[in-house]
């Protein structure tokens, strides 16, 4: 069944583009929620007719996607989470905690939706999440769990030290 979108479906479409969908999915679904209607012929008519403004809504949620994606690429929020023994986490970071994290200390809306789908943060240190902000404009927010961003590198420092004590070790052990 042929419908015209009213608002973004995500995997479909955007306004007013014109896609086939199940009829059940439409009829129960989508007309109900008013996300899309039938493609009558009058219907097309007036999708016409409405495509200047559709198309000036579409450059303005571009363009407002892209000032979110300036502010938040390659940005840090630390998010607090109890960790156990080896840095591993008492359940897990969900994007909801993401997104109230980016909403108190960077002070963005995002929608909880579109942060890192599918892939909930089970380890304390430092995280890349990518937020999907429309379509296919997204940008990258480091999570920072359980550590701050001066103690983010610490760890690396300790490994180093660790390292080098294991080589001074091995030198002594090959003198003797």
């Amino acid at each position: 069944m042929k419908v015209i979108l009213l608002s973004e479906l995500r995997g479909k479409g955007g306004e007013g583009d014109v896609v086939d969908v199940a009829q059940g999915f439409a009829e129960n679904y989508l007309f109900p929620n008013k996300i899309a209607q039938p493609a009558t012929p009058g219907n097309i008519k007036q999708l016409e007719e409405r495509r200047h403004n559709i198309e000036k809504r579409e450059a303005e949620r571009i363009a407002a996607a892209e000032a979110t994606k300036a502010a938040l690429d390659g940005k840090s929020v630390t998010v607090d989470a109890k960790i156990g023994e080896e840095g591993q986490l008492f359940g897990s970071v969900t994007p909801a905690q993401i997104a109230e994290a980016i909403q108190a200390q960077l002070g963005l809306e995002v929608d909880r939706k579109r942060v890192g789908r599918g892939n909930n943060i089970k380890t304390s240190g430092k995280h890349a999440v990518e937020v999907n902000l429309y379509r296919e404009i997204t940008a990258t927010v480091n999570v920072l769990v359980g550590v701050t961003e001066e103690t983010a590198a610490e760890p690396e420092a300790e490994v180093a030290a660790e390292a080098e004590e294991a080589v001074e070790e091995a030198v002594e052990e090959t003198a003797e």
